[in-house]
């Protein structure tokens, strides 16, 4: 008797492996038209966001200083305090976000930055100034990447890694044109109407953007109000996450802060070593667009260890040549430092997936914002000891976030 045999066709239609990867590409491309307007949305909220709170110092410290009568130190203490505030709320305002979604939270951060801003134009003492950067932090807090990121995750889950990607692209021309405009109105309008026109600002183009692109999360406020405080356990893993964002924000900090200053030691003159540092932006997008593409391929993991190695490499070159080399070792800082930006929110969502991803960011990036605020007064005191030296310290804290990238595997882990 012959044997039966069950064909592909006796099941039904089945589909071609050149059928199914075309549907593939078709659902990967749909999925981007569909990010795009968020994207662009978020990238444009997210650079003006960046622009007028956490570029504001760089600019406005100094006038501000003579203004009020004190020493610009003032203002930096203020603003790192600001950071500190920023940093303790990180795990609320990524809880409520896990909650509700961004469109609610990156909306109050618009009020809140433009609040703190016009508090900032209106003060004559030291006091109200200080009142005003820590009303700052909390808009910081609940506007930067880290609540942009888990928006995007809350949206798009595992998925989000290219529109998180996309919109650091954006933000990272935020210095770019953030410090042009500020400077523009420094001389123009001076630096308290500046506050102001970053305030309107805020709430002309930020504000409906965030608002109106942004999707509405459906019983979000049922789920608010009957939602338990989220278990995250702070595990092995989860430390050393803390502990890598912590180092290498600690040098991220620390660079945009005395970049400059330090080529000088190394025996780079004052012309080449801000040439060199204006390489550092379009080095940090090129990445950006290398992460986008060829690095998308990959575990965040890789990309992420790359990014922890550019900065020794490029401490190495200029150790080498001296300050002739200025402008290789802003281009290996910057391009690793563009990258980092990008892992502070793929690389937890990849291994814990979306469930409650921004209280975890929040927890993640509670260390790395308050060494941030640390970074500058610690290295301005290592410079001062021991000059072109301290790029030894900032590349051991590089390599040794490198060392704890290689202690967590690969593998999507959720809860």
């Amino acid at each position: 008797m012959p044997q039966a045999r069950l064909t592909r066709s006796s099941c039904g239609p089945q589909m071609s492996t050149d059928d199914i990867a075309a549907d593939s590409n078709q659902k990967r491309e749909d999925m981007s038209q569909r990010q795009l307007p968020i994207i662009l949305a978020l990238g444009t909220t997210q650079t003006l966001a960046w622009a007028s709170s956490y570029y504001l110092p760089a600019l406005l410290a100094d006038p501000m200083a003579r203004d009020l009568g004190v020493s610009s130190n003032w203002i930096f203490g203020a603003f790192s305090a600001s950071l500190v505030i920023s940093a303790m709320l990180g795990p609320r305002i990524g809880r409520q976000i896990d909650l509700v979604g961004g469109r609610q939270v990156l909306s109050a951060s618009n009020l809140t930055i433009a609040a703190g801003l016009v508090l900032l134009g209106f003060s004559q003492s030291v006091a109200v100034m200080a009142i005003a950067w820590l009303v700052l932090g909390i808009g910081m807090a609940m506007g930067l990447y880290d609540a942009a990121f888990a928006a995007l995750g809350r949206i798009y889950g595992t998925e989000a890694r290219s529109s998180i990607t996309g919109i650091t692209l954006m933000a990272g021309f935020a210095s770019t044109v953030g410090w042009p405009l500020t400077a523009w109105g420094l001389s123009h309008i001076g630096w308290r109407d500046t506050c102001f026109a970053w305030a309107a600002a805020n709430i002309l183009i930020g504000l409906p953007l965030n608002f109106f692109m942004l999707p509405a999360i459906r019983g979000a406020k049922q789920a608010a109000a009957t939602a338990a405080k989220p278990h995250v356990p702070l595990d092995r893993t989860m430390v050393l996450l803390a502990f890598i964002f912590a180092a290498v924000w600690t040098v991220t900090g620390a660079m945009a802060a005395h970049f400059p200053r330090i080529l000088e030691t190394t025996g780079a003159t004052p012309v080449e070593a801000i040439a060199a540092g204006a390489l550092i932006g379009p080095a940090q997008v090129g990445a950006r667009i290398l992460e986008a593409g060829f690095l998308s391929r990959f575990h965040p993991l890789w990309s992420t260890r790359l990014a922890c190695l550019t900065h020794p490499i490029g401490a190495v070159i200029v150790a080498i040549f001296g300050g002739a080399a200025a402008s290789a070792f802003a281009l290996f800082h910057g391009s690793g430092n563009g990258i980092l930006t990008i892992a502070r929110g793929t690389l937890p969502l990849s291994i814990f997936g979306p469930k409650d991803f921004g209280y975890r960011l929040g927890i993640i990036g509670a260390p790395a914002r308050m060494a941030q605020a640390v970074a500058p007064l610690a290295f301005g005191l290592l410079i001062d000891v021991m000059g072109a030296k301290v790029l030894m310290v900032s590349s051991a804290l590089s390599l040794s976030a490198l060392a704890a990238l290689f202690l967590i595997r690969a593998e999507h882990r959720p809860d």
